[in-house]
Formats: C-alpha cells, sequence, structure tokens
C-alpha cells in the first residue's frame, strides 16, 4: 500500500492520481471533522476543499508520516478561522453509522443507545478533552500527531487524554455504562 506521503508527493510530481486517492482517504472523516465545528455539513465539505485546494497551492515540504497530522492541522485553523471569534464546540451526532444487517434487534437497539450515551458524555467533556479523543480514538492518530493538530506539546496531549478519559468514564458510569458492560 503506498503511503500518504509517496501519493502527495505522487501529485507534486504531476501524477493527479495521488490526489484524487488521498481526496477518496481522507475527504469523509475531514469533513465529519471540521463539521464538529460549524455543525453544518454543508459548510464543512465546502471547507474540506478549500484544506485541499490550499494543501495542493501552496505545496509545502511535509516530513515522512506528518501528511494526516499536517491535513487536520490544516482543516482545524481553517474551520477556527471561518467560525472568527466565536467559541468551538465539537459535535458527534453526524457520526453514528447504520448497522451491519446481521445484528439482532436488540444488540442493536443496545449499541444505538449506547452511542448515544457516548455522544451525550462526549459533549459534556471540556472541547479539548472532546477534540484530543475523537482524534486518537476516532481518527487513530497518535499522541504526537494529537499534539500537532491542536498546537500543544505531546506531554500536554498526555495530560489532556488522561483527565479527558478519567472525566468520561465518570460520566459513563453515571449513565450506567461500566467496565463490567463492555
Amino acid at each position: 500500500m503506498i503511503s500518504d506521503e509517496e501519493l502527495y508527493r505522487q501529485y507534486l510530481s504531476g501524477d493527479e492520481t495521488g490526489l484524487e486517492e488521498l481526496m477518496k482517504k481522507y475527504g469523509n472523516p475531514l469533513t465529519l471533522y471540521i463539521n464538529g465545528y460549524l455543525h453544518d455539513v454543508h459548510e464543512a465539505e465546502d471547507l474540506m476543499i478549500e484544506v485541499f485546494s490550499y494543501l495542493f497551492a501552496k505545496r509545502p515540504h511535509i516530513r515522512d508520516g506528518g501528511f494526516r497530522a499536517y491535513l487536520y492541522k490544516a482543516a482545524r485553523h481553517m474551520a477556527l478561522r471561518h467560525k472568527s471569534i466565536r467559541r468551538h464546540h465539537f459535535c458527534l451526532d453526524d457520526l453514528t453509522k447504520e448497522p451491519e444487517g446481521g445484528k439482532l434487534v436488540d444488540e442493536v437497539i443496545r449499541t444505538k443507545e449506547r452511542n448515544q450515551i457516548l455522544h451525550l458524555c462526549m459533549g459534556e467533556l471540556n472541547p479539548d478533552y472532546r477534540e484530543a479523543l475523537y482524534l486518537t480514538y476516532f481518527e487513530g492518530m497518535s499522541y504526537r500527531q494529537v499534539a500537532e493538530v491542536m498546537g500543544k506539546s505531546v506531554k500536554q496531549i498526555t495530560n489532556i487524554m488522561y483527565r479527558g478519559k478519567e472525566r468520561l468514564r465518570g460520566l459513563l458510569e453515571r449513565e450506567g455504562i461500566t467496565n463490567a458492560e463492555s
């Protein structure tokens, strides 16, 4: 499998396939990420295209292993700039997926209830905790990448993740979800 950086270099050398592959891979997740700031999926789609436009127009040098973090950092800055001065609130409402065909009805209901409780509890978290947890668990980013996206040190992200998980655990337990049920 070709790395993101190789696809980016492929585009820079004149092969449009690299751009197409990167947009296929990151278009939807990036739109959902931006929508967490804007709460308007149509605006988020427009900004996602602007992020790619900026990236491919400016052609910045991106170190190996840093493409994904660079892309999300650019998206974050554009979303925050788009919102201007208003304080950002990250929303996870659009992340629910349709269940697979073979699941039992009560399992689907239980899963939907847990997802709703998780989203409710995530909504109560400090925005930094919520964003760090989202980037780590939903986007699969490392602490280093999250630090780069959020403009913080790895040590700060480590602390934010610890506090965020502790706070989320308390909120989930308050709602009746414990480790034993997981």
